[in-house]
């Protein structure tokens, strides 16, 4: 397949600024929340990474598309964004892991792109604003009939995208624990039963079960409007609340739903829409960032310990929503001092709002799995059954 490096796109932002640049993807138009990501590596974790569904991404990193594409880097079964924006672009990638390139991907999953343009220059205007609605198209390239179309489209705010990622039936993580995924140490197995995590599938990456299945755990995946007694009716050691899309305060079922487990005592494990579901489920309230947090290098920590993380996200949990609950902030987000962790204060619960399964990102926080699996154990103990 040959893609054309040279037909016209355009990009237009909801305060009217173009941006005039190349396709190097699908033929049509795409709207969505413009947003930045300034990891250097790992663009295709981020496309198919369900929590960037609705989303037009901008990476800062100068040249996309070196190492080309090859499926097991994805994170879901598809490219989740609405589009992509570049600076350059590679045609040719060089790899022996690579299977496709990066510009053929994106027009066989119907993606548009555009490149040639000054994302330094998005991204201060991002950083300055705020993260906006915008539009890319290689069929509408008069700018004011372009933005109209922005201006039509609905804010991030207030949206539940969770049903459009989420899975449709309940399924087991079945997919063996290859070599070329382990890292660090897993818990030893042996011949003990299996714990049974049943994960609420808000928009799930793949490494988040991965990770869990490293960990010796029997992974049962449930639609994220899975009553809370079918949960249960598994009879878990263990409930994960995943990341996932959209507005978490939006997302009315999961809170409920998280509501009703909490009375269970069961571990629970929430990572980034995970994590504000958890807050939002004991009284707290969340607020949209100007920018989100969207890169691999994010600092968080508390007590004079530091993690270096992996972090999507444009929603956070208000420190003093939670004062009075049973909550306790447990991590900082060292850049802007929002919450980026939380624990239970008398039962085996806890969250975090970045990304400790990585792909992409450092390893740092890869210990809070080992956490959930030794509450896990506890619980099972405790309960008569090993």
């Amino acid at each position: 397949m040959v893609i054309s490096p040279t037909q016209p796109a355009l990009l237009v932002l909801a305060d009217g600024t173009t941006y005039p640049g190349w396709s190097f993807g699908a033929s049509g138009t795409a709207i969505g929340e413009v947003v930045f990501n300034t990891g250097m590596t790992g663009y295709q974790e981020v496309l198919t990474d369900p929590s960037y569904r609705g989303q037009i991404v901008s990476f800062t990193y100068p040249e996309l598309g070196n190492t080309g594409v090859n499926p097991e880097d994805e994170e879901s079964s598809q490219p989740q964004v609405r589009g992509v924006v570049a600076r350059n672009v590679c045609f040719k990638p060089s790899s022996w892991r690579s299977t496709q390139s990066l510009p053929e991907y994106l027009k066989q999953h119907k993606i548009i792109a555009i490149y040639g343009i000054d994302t330094r220059a998005l991204t201060r205007k991002l950083r300055s604003i705020g993260a906006m609605n915008g539009a890319i198209s290689t069929e509408i390239l008069e700018p004011v009939e372009l933005h109209q179309r922005v201006q039509e489209a609905p804010s991030m705010a207030g949206l539940n995208l969770v049903r459009e990622v989420t899975t449709p039936t309940v399924y087991e993580w079945t997919d063996a624990t290859d070599s070329i995924w382990q890292y660090g140490t897993a818990a030893t197995v042996g011949d003990a039963e299996p714990l049974t995590v049943v994960a609420i599938d808000f928009g799930v990456k793949r490494n988040i079960l991965r990770r869990l299945a490293s960990y010796g755990c029997r992974v049962i995946v449930v639609p994220a409007n899975t009553s809370p007694e079918e949960i249960l009716s598994y009879n878990p050691d263990g409930i994960f609340l995943s990341n996932g899309p959209g507005d978490p305060a939006a997302n009315v079922e999961g809170i409920e739903t998280t509501k009703a487990l909490l009375q269970s005592n069961k571990p629970m494990f929430g990572i980034c829409m995970g994590h504000q579901i958890l807050g939002l489920s004991m009284g707290g309230e969340t607020f949209k960032l100007k920018f989100g947090h969207r890169g691999l290098n994010q600092p968080c920590g508390l007590s004079q310990q530091v993690e270096i993380t992996s972090q999507n996200h444009g929603f956070a949990i208000a420190a003093e929503s939670i004062e009075n609950s049973d909550l306790e902030i447990t991590h900082l987000n060292l850049n802007d001092r929002t919450v980026a962790g939380l624990r239970h204060t008398s039962l085996p619960i806890f969250s975090v709002q970045y990304h400790p399964e990585a792909s992409p990102g450092p390893h740092d926080a890869d210990y809070l799995f080992a956490k959930f699996v030794s509450q896990m154990r506890a619980y099972r103990q405790r309960e008569g059954k090993e």
